[in-house]
């Protein structure tokens, strides 16, 4: 079984392999009633996963946050949701996705305001271009292609806020070696999967300050507070205000920009594979799924 898109395609249409993802590329053709896979087509609801562009909180001009809420707010993510990805992804303005335990509908985030965007840059320590560093944004890959979002996101920054990004491609061994020693002065190409159903899976993991996976160094110790009495609160709907408040704090702070959250999943499954299910979570549950054999 396969849940790539791309090449996963070819090969499940030669029957090599017997499930596969379907990517933005093929998504029209398969959804086609008139189209024979349309009937092997599973439609899911959408993972619990985010995609992002990371901050080295500890390097300049990424150090202020007047300067990263600028550009939070110089991203017109709904024009790009619906123009690159023809709609089928969904604006990220928090960090805990649609439908996950905690997720709070009612948090704003940073929303497209271009002129409170040149505001904030003005305010900011780095309002003169000659005071901050050249900008590297790095992402994985050696292909020279990076994604289109990216691409429209940077010119966005360029339009708005005269601020200039370079991208930086790296093997992907080394990508992982070098986010994990917090090398990068910011990075992209990158999401998180939820491993487990908690908030705790994404808020603690990934931002308190102790946090072996928080890549960009983001320290904030009001966060670090409430993100540790919600490890120990029992009480339910405690626990999910402390969550609520701690997704505040780092969104209002800007520690990341979100980006995207997965829309619908969009599966072929052969027919003689019985049992399987599409999940939200990271890992398929296949403990059910078992092969038909043709009579």
């Amino acid at each position: 079984m396969n849940l790539a898109g791309g090449q996963s395609m070819a090969m499940y249409e030669n029957d090599e392999v017997d499930l596969t993802g379907v990517g933005l590329f093929d998504l029209d053709r398969i959804r086609d009633p008139s189209e024979p896979l349309n009937r092997e087509l599973v439609v899911a609801q959408p993972d619990f996963s985010i995609s992002y562009i990371g901050f080295n909180t500890d390097m300049n001009p990424f150090d202020d946050s007047k300067f990263r809420q600028a550009l939070n707010h110089a991203i017109d993510k709904e024009l790009i949701a619906r123009e690159v990805f023809s709609g089928r992804i969904v604006p990220a303005y928090g960090i805990l996705p649609p439908g996950f335990p905690g997720y709070n509908p009612e948090l704003t985030g940073l929303e497209y305001d271009p002129e409170r965007a040149i505001k904030l840059l003005s305010e900011s320590r780095y309002a003169d271009p000659a005071s901050r560093d050249r900008i590297v944004i790095t992402v994985p890959g050696t292909g020279g292609t990076f994604g289109l979002d990216l691409e429209v996101i940077l010119d966005m920054w360029k339009q708005i806020l005269g601020v200039e990004v370079e991208i930086q491609q790296v093997e992907w061994a080394t990508y992982l070696q070098d986010l994990n020693k917090n090398r990068f002065q910011s990075f992209a190409g990158l999401g998180w999967e939820a491993d487990y159903p908690d908030p705790q899976d994404f808020l603690d993991i990934l931002f308190h300050s102790e946090s072996e996976i928080n890549h960009g160094a983001y320290s904030n110790p009001a966060l670090d507070s409430v993100l540790e009495e919600a490890r120990v609160e029992q009480d339910i709907q405690r626990r999910v205000d402390l969550y609520h408040q701690a997704e505040k704090m780092i969104v209002e702070d800007a520690a990341w920009v979100p980006l995207w959250y997965a829309g619908e999943q969009y599966v072929l499954v052969k027919p003689n594979v019985k049992g399987y299910k599409v999940t939200p979570m990271t890992i398929s549950k296949l403990r059910e799924v078992y092969i038909e054999k043709s009579p």
